[in-house]
């Protein structure tokens, strides 16, 4: 999420227009909405007065991950036609090693059938179609993965 969009959603919280936060801390409605598109930043001060008007600690305002958001924006822009010729097993595997050799280490037909009988249950079940029970798994998957990394289970 960019600043803008979470200076837009504080706003929002707050039950505030563009106009009400710009007469309290007296600027334009023109500035906020720019803070609000990314046009233009707040200055510190700015900052400070918007944090203390939306409820929040000037950490919280502009706690946002910019990481976060150009992967995100690269997925929108990311066509399914150019998805699909992408080798996600390579790409990955730059970071993640094991990607690129597990295959030749081991017989994956065992967890292939397994997996196959997970995703015709979460279709029967729950109506899913086959990319949505995929996706659903993937992020099961994920889920157990995080709870692992902290220790949770």
């Amino acid at each position: 999420m960019s600043l803008g969009n979470h200076l837009y959603h504080a706003r929002k919280k707050r039950g505030l227009s563009q106009e009400e936060v710009a007469e309290k801390l007296g600027i334009s409605r023109q500035t906020v909405s720019k803070w609000e598109t990314d046009e233009t930043l707040p200055d510190i001060r700015q900052s400070k007065r918007l944090a203390v008007l939306y409820g929040l600690s000037l950490d919280e305002l502009v706690d946002f991950d910019i990481d976060v958001r150009e992967i995100q924006d690269a997925i929108d822009r990311t066509s399914e036609e150019v998805s699909e010729k992408i080798d996600w097993t390579k790409a990955w595997s730059r970071k993640y090693p094991i990607l690129a050799r597990y295959q030749g280490e081991m017989d994956t037909a065992r967890y292939e059938a397994e997996l196959e009988r997970l995703l015709e249950d979460l279709q029967k079940r729950q109506g899913y179609n086959e990319l949505d029970s995929f996706l659903v798994l993937k992020d099961i998957l994920a889920s157990v993965w995080k709870r692992r990394k902290k220790g949770d289970i």
